[in-house]
């Protein structure tokens, strides 16, 4: 579906970005410097890294391999022929004075992908959302500034370490879209298995083109956000961009074309320097590098090893599950936790869908988050959630008591079967049971029954609950509120 996204004080916005992923291979792109991250400084490099006379690279294939993976989940035509260019230019963390990347033929040509914006919200809707290309590139090395003493040194631990840089289309008209883009870029990184994505450690990170016009004219000239590392950053930046460029054209200014840096303590953005043109780097054909011919075997391996994309998993949990959208999408937002809600199902059946994945957002999510748990260190397995699953079901024990058994399934490893047995949690289904409980609640609570009979719906909640205390929870609350409706006699 369309969607127009609204003005902002009469400016349309236009948004495209480009990604650096890091590749999570064991060595760099062209040196067996391994990629560890949180190295002493410069004990991860090698002459290749550190720009040494005579040092040859030589090309990492898992970088291919996982470039190619990339290029299949965002649907879009594959560079079998690729070459490498020099892309020239001075900076003290590039040690070798140009970065080995990309340009004339890269791994990854046109494709797409589908955005969910406002996910959950009424206004929830999908953006399709074009990749021009992506293409593999080595990283530079960094530099560390220093208070005390006031000094800058150079670390190139990071130098040479292999790089997916992803470039979209300037298809997003507003933050919302911006971030919903970002995100759903990261969840498919992770999900293929390709990266760690982990944005504090700088293994993901993203360059936010941004320009505003008004409606009907050209589009306006572009600044470039440069290396925002998280969610947050990345919405708040943008935001105060376009609130800059905005106030700056309603002055009567002109916007220039540069690369800007964003502060987060005074929310504002600032320059760093004239953005540069592709004729600036002076590109080149890399003469120490083959072109890198991909055969049709690695393209059938590589398509073999593609897991389901995690676009395709969410429409299958609405059509098939009859889940949410909300549902769908919480439960695909990694990889791993929708193969343990599928792990459940396995046991449980599908016909249990909503309440499976229920319990995996609710009591199983918050318990993780509560104790900063990932899903593969879950102290319960997903045998054991789906046996705890199947005692609600069949009415052995009730919602309530679930969560009580929740908790010793937490603290111990024994199964839900054998903690409902030695706690003595069955729930009382007994016909008999149930209303003799019922009978001396009402004997003991005559006001409130003359209360209910009068209208007030409240009353019975109140007289269910006096059940259930004296059942201590273990009457089945369905039997109890038909029990209780027939001999108040209403």
């Amino acid at each position: 579906m369309t969607h127009q996204a609204p003005l902002i004080d009469g400016y349309e916005v236009v948004i495209g970005i480009e990604i650096h992923c890091q590749l999570n291979t064991n060595s760099k792109i062209f040196s067996n410097a391994p990629t560890t991250f949180g190295a002493a400084p410069n004990t991860a490099a090698t002459i290749v890294d550190l720009g040494f006379p005579g040092a040859l690279p030589v090309l990492n294939e898992g970088v291919i391999e996982r470039a190619l993976k990339f290029g299949m989940g965002v649907n879009a035509k594959l560079g079998t022929y690729n070459t490498f260019d020099r892309k020239n230019y001075f900076y003290p963390d590039l040690p070798k004075g140009y970065q080995i990347t990309q340009m004339a033929n890269p791994i990854v040509g046109e494709g797409y992908i589908d955005i969910l914006v406002n996910a959950g919200q009424k206004d929830e809707y999908t953006k399709r959302i074009g990749i021009t290309r992506a293409h593999l590139e080595e990283d530079a090395g960094k530099s560390v500034h220093d208070a005390v003493p006031a000094m800058t040194g150079v670390d190139l631990n990071r130098a040479g370490t292999p790089l997916i840089e992803i470039v979209s289309e300037p298809d997003m008209r507003s933050v919302d879209e911006a971030v919903a883009y970002v995100k759903t870029i990261h969840e498919l990184v992770t999900w293929l298995g390709i990266s760690d994505a982990i944005m504090a450690e700088g293994s993901f990170r993203a360059d936010i083109n941004v320009s505003v016009h008004k409606p009907n004219t050209p589009f306006g000239t572009r600044c470039e956000l440069k290396n925002l590392n998280s969610f947050r950053f990345i919405e708040r930046a943008i935001k105060a961009e376009i609130e800059r460029q905005i106030d700056l054209i309603e002055d009567g200014g002109k916007v220039i074309q540069a690369t800007r840096l964003y502060d987060p303590e005074r929310d504002e953005t600032r320059a760093m320097r004239t953005k540069e043109e592709a004729n600036d780097y002076r590109y080149f054909p890399c003469p120490d590098l083959l072109p890198v011919v991909i055969s049709d075997d690695t393209l059938a391996k590589v398509k073999a090893d593609m897991p389901e994309l995690p676009s395709v998993r969410k429409e299958r949990f609405v059509s098939e599950l009859g889940l949410s959208t909300y549902d769908a999408n919480v439960l695909n937002g990694s990889r791993e936790l929708s193969d343990y809600f599928l792990q459940v199902l396995d046991i449980i059946g599908k016909n249990n869908a909503k309440i499976a994945a229920n319990w995996v957002m609710g009591e199983l999510s918050g318990s993780l988050n509560k104790n900063e748990l990932t899903i593969d260190q879950s102290p319960i397995s997903a045998e054991r959630l789906a046996g705890l699953i199947s005692r609600i079901n069949d009415n052995t024990i009730s919602g309530k008591i679930a969560k009580e058994v929740f908790g010793h399934l937490w603290e111990s490893d024994k199964s839900a079967d054998e903690i409902i047995n030695e706690k003595g949690l069955k729930q009382e289904t007994d016909t008999g049971a149930i209303q003799a409980i019922i009978a001396d609640v009402l004997t003991n609570n005559q006001t409130m029954v003359d209360e209910y009979k009068g209208g007030k719906e409240k009353a019975f909640n109140g007289l269910v609950g006096q059940v259930m205390k004296a059942s201590k929870g273990k009457a089945n609350p369905a039997q109890v509120n038909a029990l209780l409706k027939q001999m108040i006699g209403l």
